[in-house]
Protein backbone atom coordinates (compact mmCIF):
# COMPACT_ATOMS: atom_id res chain seq x y z
CA UNK A 1 0.00 0.00 0.00
CA UNK A 2 2.11 3.13 -1.55
CA UNK A 3 2.33 6.47 0.61
CA UNK A 4 1.58 4.57 4.22
CA UNK A 5 4.44 4.53 6.54
CA UNK A 6 2.23 2.64 9.53
CA UNK A 7 1.03 -0.52 9.31
CA UNK A 8 -2.54 -0.85 11.55
CA UNK A 9 -4.80 -3.89 10.95
CA UNK A 10 -8.42 -4.56 12.55
CA UNK A 11 -6.79 -6.57 14.98
CA UNK A 12 -5.30 -3.59 16.53
CA UNK A 13 -8.42 -1.46 16.44
CA UNK A 14 -10.09 -0.34 19.97
CA UNK A 15 -13.63 -1.25 18.69
CA UNK A 16 -14.34 -1.04 22.84
CA UNK A 17 -13.25 2.72 22.64
CA UNK A 18 -15.26 3.18 19.75
CA UNK A 19 -18.63 1.98 20.66
CA UNK A 20 -20.54 4.07 18.24
CA UNK A 21 -18.99 1.75 15.81
CA UNK A 22 -20.72 -1.41 14.78
CA UNK A 23 -17.57 -4.15 14.74
CA UNK A 24 -19.91 -6.30 13.03
CA UNK A 25 -20.21 -3.76 9.95
CA UNK A 26 -16.80 -3.15 9.73
CA UNK A 27 -15.76 -6.75 9.73
CA UNK A 28 -17.97 -7.29 6.65
CA UNK A 29 -16.62 -4.12 5.34
CA UNK A 30 -12.79 -6.44 5.74
CA UNK A 31 -14.26 -8.95 3.27
CA UNK A 32 -13.65 -5.93 0.76
CA UNK A 33 -16.49 -7.08 -1.40
CA UNK A 34 -17.01 -3.19 -1.50
CA UNK A 35 -14.01 -3.14 -3.82
CA UNK A 36 -15.42 -5.34 -6.54
CA UNK A 37 -18.27 -3.28 -6.24
CA UNK A 38 -16.67 -0.03 -6.65
CA UNK A 39 -18.41 1.66 -3.83
CA UNK A 40 -16.89 4.40 -1.62
CA UNK A 41 -16.60 4.17 1.76
CA UNK A 42 -16.72 7.42 3.91
CA UNK A 43 -15.18 7.30 7.60
CA UNK A 44 -16.69 10.52 9.20
CA UNK A 45 -15.94 12.13 13.28
CA UNK A 46 -13.84 14.12 15.41
CA UNK A 47 -10.10 13.61 15.16
CA UNK A 48 -8.24 10.81 16.38
CA UNK A 49 -11.75 8.64 16.80
CA UNK A 50 -9.69 5.68 14.44
CA UNK A 51 -11.03 6.92 10.69
CA UNK A 52 -7.29 6.60 9.28
CA UNK A 53 -6.64 3.37 11.43
CA UNK A 54 -9.81 1.33 10.04
CA UNK A 55 -8.78 3.21 6.64
CA UNK A 56 -5.65 1.40 6.63
CA UNK A 57 -6.30 -1.79 7.80
CA UNK A 58 -9.48 -2.18 5.92
CA UNK A 59 -6.99 -1.32 2.79
CA UNK A 60 -4.41 -4.11 4.12
CA UNK A 61 -7.30 -6.02 3.78
CA UNK A 62 -7.76 -5.39 0.22
CA UNK A 63 -4.05 -6.20 -0.44
CA UNK A 64 -4.51 -9.57 1.44
CA UNK A 65 -7.60 -10.68 -0.81
CA UNK A 66 -5.28 -9.51 -4.16
CA UNK A 67 -6.19 -5.94 -4.63
CA UNK A 68 -4.30 -3.17 -5.43
CA UNK A 69 -4.52 -0.41 -3.31
CA UNK A 70 -3.17 3.55 -3.06
CA UNK A 71 -3.51 5.47 0.49
CA UNK A 72 -2.89 9.43 -0.09
CA UNK A 73 -3.91 12.45 1.59
CA UNK A 74 -5.80 14.80 -0.05
CA UNK A 75 -3.64 17.39 0.02
CA UNK A 76 -1.16 15.41 -1.38
CA UNK A 77 -3.47 14.14 -3.97
CA UNK A 78 -4.42 17.21 -5.15
CA UNK A 79 -1.16 18.91 -5.44
CA UNK A 80 0.04 16.17 -7.28
CA UNK A 81 -2.98 16.65 -9.64
CA UNK A 82 -2.29 20.53 -9.71
CA UNK A 83 1.66 19.72 -10.54
CA UNK A 84 0.18 17.41 -13.39
CA UNK A 85 -1.96 20.13 -14.43
CA UNK A 86 0.35 21.96 -14.80
CA UNK A 87 3.07 20.48 -16.70
CA UNK A 88 0.62 19.05 -19.43
CA UNK A 89 0.44 15.53 -17.58
CA UNK A 90 -3.02 15.42 -15.69
CA UNK A 91 -5.12 12.93 -18.07
CA UNK A 92 -1.83 10.31 -16.88
CA UNK A 93 -1.80 11.43 -13.38
CA UNK A 94 -5.89 10.56 -13.20
CA UNK A 95 -5.18 7.27 -15.17
CA UNK A 96 -2.24 6.14 -12.74
CA UNK A 97 -5.09 7.18 -9.74
CA UNK A 98 -7.62 5.62 -11.62
CA UNK A 99 -5.94 2.23 -12.07
CA UNK A 100 -6.24 1.16 -8.16
CA UNK A 101 -8.76 -1.41 -7.04
CA UNK A 102 -9.29 1.18 -4.15
CA UNK A 103 -8.21 4.64 -3.74
CA UNK A 104 -7.97 6.05 -0.11
CA UNK A 105 -8.21 9.40 0.28
CA UNK A 106 -7.31 10.87 4.19
CA UNK A 107 -7.55 13.96 5.81
CA UNK A 108 -10.51 15.52 3.80
CA UNK A 109 -10.72 19.00 4.91
CA UNK A 110 -7.66 18.80 7.39
CA UNK A 111 -5.43 21.28 4.96
CA UNK A 112 -6.90 23.75 2.82
CA UNK A 113 -7.34 22.79 -0.65
CA UNK A 114 -5.18 25.05 -3.36
CA UNK A 115 -7.62 26.39 -5.63
CA UNK A 116 -9.25 24.93 -8.21
CA UNK A 117 -8.41 21.65 -6.47
CA UNK A 118 -12.12 20.96 -5.74
CA UNK A 119 -12.36 20.71 -9.86
CA UNK A 120 -8.75 17.94 -10.03
CA UNK A 121 -10.33 15.82 -7.53
CA UNK A 122 -13.58 16.06 -9.30
CA UNK A 123 -12.13 14.78 -12.37
CA UNK A 124 -10.35 12.01 -10.54
CA UNK A 125 -13.49 11.24 -8.72
CA UNK A 126 -15.28 11.21 -12.10
CA UNK A 127 -12.92 8.78 -13.72
CA UNK A 128 -13.12 6.51 -10.88
CA UNK A 129 -17.34 6.50 -10.89
CA UNK A 130 -18.44 3.23 -11.09
CA UNK A 131 -14.99 1.75 -11.97
CA UNK A 132 -13.27 1.71 -8.72
CA UNK A 133 -13.57 1.62 -4.76
CA UNK A 134 -12.33 4.46 -2.83
CA UNK A 135 -12.53 5.02 1.06
CA UNK A 136 -12.42 8.96 2.42
CA UNK A 137 -11.99 10.10 5.61
CA UNK A 138 -12.90 13.43 6.77
CA UNK A 139 -13.42 15.38 10.37
CA UNK A 140 -16.13 17.45 8.19
CA UNK A 141 -20.05 16.72 7.69
CA UNK A 142 -20.70 16.62 3.81
CA UNK A 143 -22.35 20.26 4.31
CA UNK A 144 -19.29 21.61 5.11
CA UNK A 145 -17.72 19.95 1.19
CA UNK A 146 -18.30 23.86 -0.11
CA UNK A 147 -15.92 25.16 2.15
CA UNK A 148 -13.16 22.89 2.18
CA UNK A 149 -13.35 22.82 -1.83
CA UNK A 150 -13.85 26.68 -2.18
CA UNK A 151 -16.76 26.07 -4.68
CA UNK A 152 -20.02 24.45 -3.22
CA UNK A 153 -21.42 23.55 -6.88
CA UNK A 154 -18.34 21.56 -7.08
CA UNK A 155 -18.63 20.21 -4.01
CA UNK A 156 -22.21 19.02 -4.91
CA UNK A 157 -21.14 17.28 -7.70
CA UNK A 158 -18.82 15.12 -6.16
CA UNK A 159 -21.11 14.57 -3.37
CA UNK A 160 -23.71 13.38 -5.80
CA UNK A 161 -21.10 10.36 -7.36
CA UNK A 162 -19.67 9.88 -3.87
CA UNK A 163 -22.50 9.27 -1.87
CA UNK A 164 -24.28 7.29 -4.87
CA UNK A 165 -24.42 3.68 -3.14
CA UNK A 166 -22.08 4.89 -0.03
CA UNK A 167 -21.27 3.24 2.81
CA UNK A 168 -21.20 5.73 5.54
CA UNK A 169 -19.53 5.41 9.28
CA UNK A 170 -20.18 7.85 11.76
CA UNK A 171 -18.12 7.74 14.44
CA UNK A 172 -18.88 9.23 17.36
CA UNK A 173 -17.39 8.95 20.97
CA UNK A 174 -13.71 9.81 22.19
CA UNK A 175 -12.65 13.00 20.06
CA UNK A 176 -8.85 11.35 20.48
CA UNK A 177 -7.75 7.56 20.81
CA UNK A 178 -4.20 8.94 20.59
CA UNK A 179 -4.52 10.25 24.52
CA UNK A 180 -5.65 7.26 25.67
CA UNK A 181 -3.01 4.83 23.99
CA UNK A 182 -0.29 7.15 22.68
CA UNK A 183 -0.93 5.46 19.22
CA UNK A 184 -2.08 7.73 16.06
CA UNK A 185 -5.65 6.33 15.67
CA UNK A 186 -6.77 9.04 13.61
Amino acid sequence: MARNSTIKTLAGFDFGFQPSLDRNRIMALAGVDFVDRHEVVHFTGPPGCGKTHLSIALGIEAVRAGRSVHFIGLADLVGTLARAEREGSLRGKIRFFSRFALLIVDEIGYLPVVPGGGNLFFQLVNARYERGAMILTSNHGFAEWGQIFGDPVVATALLDRLLDGAVVVQIEGAPSVRSKSGEAMR
